[in-house]
């Protein structure tokens, strides 16, 4: 089985959607279809979910009539057939009458994750019937029964294919199934989610569970690109990465990646395509166990980063200093990405500042601390790049940029360079022009 993945603006429209029922069936064997919700709706649930939070009621009614009507609207492109398309309408205005009746109570965490995940079942609804309008059978499942993620980090894939599996029994003889991304049960059986573009990790959490021969990831753009494309030209996509390659990519800002996408399938052999639903003649991308060379493959910026620095006497020689410093951050829950050391300080940096007055208050019994927000990561990733000896063009830029920390070394595939993010722009295109466009990369 394969598991293919629709993200928002390729279900953005009636005519996407015709598009992507073209791509499925012109596909063999049996399909897995994860998606989205359409492009937009997922940012008005947000914005509802923090007006039901402000108790603002009016607003509310008012919203949800807004949802009703692009839905609707999109109904009655899709679905001609009348007795079909007044179905489709009841259905959705149930589950619109469910979302507004959650709107009336006390707002929590439980309740925004309610909200915020009702655009991927209108949107699978709709798909569903439109795929049996066209004569297409197919079984729609909810994604809440067996997307049972206690750790976002570390997803149990083996209880996600057991729980599957249970709901697949009712799917005996449809090749198209259709599910849900972005949703998830917690430990606490709770609806919540897997963050903000986390469709993609659902498919690979499924396509992982399953043992899919292949997991497709359709969007608007032709494959992850050597570069960002909004900032610098004569970018191109990659067309083959090895999983290190792309998580390190996807971790430090690849937009076309949720950043934890990759984990579920590294060691399992399962390829990951990037696809483009506009597109699909296009190569895209192949993200597989096989590195299809060494050396420089791609840059990725990752912003909103803020640098923290710990300066004391004290540190010099003092054994358990970095575990104790290391261990505030474990506590509110903030990873690290990146550290430089010196005899008497630590730099680092964090992208989640949700608690960061409280961590800078427990550092401070430590030795003296300063913060600078605004910061941006440029990631250089290739196989094997450290190895390399063209590695060293890249820190040409220095003469250019100020660069406030380096990470070299950590790992064999990654070079990190923290910038201040008013220079961001300006290290891709000085980077894209020496190691691309001048084919000075490594070799």
């Amino acid at each position: 089985m394969k598991v293919l993945k629709f993200g928002g603006t390729s279900v953005g429209s009636a005519a996407s959607i015709r598009n992507v029922k073209n791509i499925i069936s012109n596909q063999q064997g049996d399909k897995l279809l994860v998606l989205s919700a359409m492009s937009g709706v997922t940012n008005q649930l947000v914005e509802l979910s923090e007006l039901v939070k402000n108790r603002s009621s009016e607003e509310i009614s008012e919203r949800i009539n807004r949802l009703q009507t692009k839905h609707f609207s999109l109904i009655d492109e899709l679905i001609t057939e009348e007795v079909s398309n007044k179905l489709i309408k009841k259905h959705i205005s149930s589950e619109l009458k469910a979302l507004e009746n959650d709107c009336q109570l006390d707002w929590n965490l439980e309740i925004d994750s309610k909200i915020t995940t009702t655009g991927e079942r209108l949107l699978t609804s709709i798909f569903s019937k439109y795929l049996e309008f066209e004569s297409l059978g197919n079984t729609l499942l909810d994604a809440r029964e067996f997307m049972h993620i206690s750790n976002l980090e570390n997803p149990d894939t083996g209880l996600v294919g057991e729980l599957l599996n249970d709901s697949l029994k009712s799917a005996v003889g449809n090749e198209i199934l259709i599910t849900q991304g972005f949703v998830r049960l917690n430990s606490e059986k709770k609806i919540s989610t897997l963050k903000r573009g986390g469709s993609d990790y659902t498919a690979t959490i499924l396509g992982a569970a399953i043992r899919a021969s292949e997991i497709q990831i359709w969007t608007d753009i032709s494959g992850l690109h050597n570069n960002d494309p909004r900032f610098v030209e004569q970018t191109h996509p990659v067309s083959q990465l090895s999983f290190e390659e792309a998580a390190e990519l996807a971790y430090f800002g690849a937009k076309i990646l949720h950043p934890q996408t990759i984990s579920p399938v590294i060691g399992k052999n399962i390829p990951v395509y990037l696809k483009n639903t506009f597109t699909p003649e296009a190569t895209g991308t192949c993200i597989s166990a096989i590195a299809e060379r060494k050396g420089l493959k791609a840059i990725s910026a990752k912003d909103e980063i803020t640098a923290i620095k710990i300066k004391s006497n004290r540190m010099l020689m003092a054994h358990g200093f970095l575990k104790r410093i290391f261990e505030v951050f474990d506590t509110y829950e903030t990873s690290i990405d990146m550290i430089t050391t010196s005899e008497i300080a630590i730099s680092l940096t964090i992208d989640n500042t949700s608690n960061l007055d409280l961590i800078l208050s427990e550092l401070e019994q430590y030795g003296e601390t300063s913060v600078d927000s605004n910061h941006s990561i440029i990631c250089v990733v290739g196989e094997g790049l450290i190895e390399d000896r063209g590695t060293s063009k890249l820190f040409e830029i220095l003469q250019d940029v100020p660069v406030r920390m380096i990470s070299y070394g950590g790992s064999n595939n990654n070079i990190s360079l923290l910038v201040d993010t008013r220079n961001k722009i300006e290290v891709l295109q000085k980077l894209n022009e020496k190691l691309f466009v001048n084919h000075l990369k490594p070799v």
